[in-house]
């Protein structure tokens, strides 16, 4: 039998080059030095999103999250071509009229669009954009957590979206990167305001509204903290206006695509982490049961479809609120460039 040591050597030494690698990802990645916030804010500091980045054309049009050196990730409606012309990637970016020292900008090389993305959905809103040359990672560049599969996001726990995008809806974008933190909304719940809610999908948003995404915002991050790690719960997608009550803002759910990331990315993997909430998975009981009683006991409402809101009138009746019907999905508006 005749071993050729020198390949068996050299293989052993890349797995462990490529395991050592992939465990330093996870080890840098979601680390925010200059980050101290407790909850969120509006004008971002420097270096507290190390990961955002902003997408421009002739200017902003999207956002975005460095996933590793060499790679971003966002939404798939960002880029209705993979023609890479034109397009520029600003990392460690904080104002976009004035000066950022510590910014570093790179050129795309290749598109990757998820195949299954539909625009009359919106599923499967996710894009991998691969960058010209490696970025160096420093206290204001640095990549993302992604949430591995089966990462829990129950109802409430608090999530932050930035980006820079509308403060209201068709207003003007922001100059300075914008921050605000968001509860997360079941699947069940969110499916009330739209009816196209897939697995694949991810809400968050106040029940009282005022606080939301906005145009300009699409392709960034949502991003949850465990630890001493920033990860990415989703990936800014679409929603009913802005920051409208009762309807939250929808997300690609970043958990659902660890298999084809890695199936593009197959060198310096991003760092997938297992996110765990606290709270109850209100997503998780496949059948809901819901019982409304009036004063004297009787069962005014038993199903096992989404819950909404009941409010009760005079004489023991009651009405639906007319956010609970289904009405289409708006993504954000525009053209190309998509100023979304």
């Amino acid at each position: 039998i005749f071993y050729d040591y020198s390949i068996i050597l050299y293989l052993r030494i890349n797995i462990y080059k490529n395991t050592l690698f992939d465990q330093m990802v996870i080890n840098v990645c979601g680390r925010a030095p200059l980050n101290t916030k407790i909850v969120g804010g509006v004008d971002a500091a420097p270096g507290t999103w190390p990961w955002q980045a902003s997408l421009q054309t002739s200017g902003h049009f999207c956002g975005g999250s460095l996933i590793n050196n060499l790679w971003v990730l966002t939404a798939a409606h960002c880029f209705p071509t993979t023609d890479t012309t034109g397009f520029t990637v600003f990392l460690g970016r904080q104002d976009q009229a004035g000066s950022n020292p510590n910014e570093q900008s790179r050129t795309i090389s290749r598109i990757v669009c998820h195949p299954d993305y539909s625009g009359t959905t919106n599923d499967n809103d996710i894009c991998l954009l691969e960058l010209s040359s490696a970025v160096t990672f420093t206290d204001y560049i640095a990549p993302v957590c992604l949430a591995a599969p089966n990462s829990t996001f129950n109802s409430g726990i608090i999530n932050w979206v930035t980006g820079w995008g509308t403060t209201s809806f068709g207003g003007s974008a922001a100059d300075i990167l914008q921050e605000v933190d968001l509860p997360i909304v079941g699947n069940r719940e969110c499916n009330c305001s739209y009816g196209l809610i897939t697995n694949n999908m991810i809400c968050a948003g106040l029940s009282a509204g005022g606080k939301d995404s906005c145009q300009g915002d699409s392709g960034g991050p949502l991003v949850g903290k465990q630890g001493l790690q920033w990860v990415q719960s989703g990936v800014v997608s679409f929603g009913q206006g802005c920051a409208l009550p009762n309807i939250p803002g929808v997300y690609a759910r970043v958990s659902e695509y660890q298999a084809w990331i890695n199936g593009i990315i197959t060198t310096n993997q991003p760092g997938f982490v297992d996110f765990r909430s606290a709270g109850i998975n209100s997503d998780s009981v496949k059948k809901r049961i819901h019982q409304s009683l009036d004063k004297i006991g009787v069962p005014l409402l038993l199903s096992d479809k989404p819950i909404c809101t009941l409010i009760k009138l005079d004489q023991g009746f009651f009405y639906m609120t007319t956010s609970c019907f289904k009405r289409p999905s708006i993504p954000h508006p525009g053209g190309f460039p998509p100023f979304t």
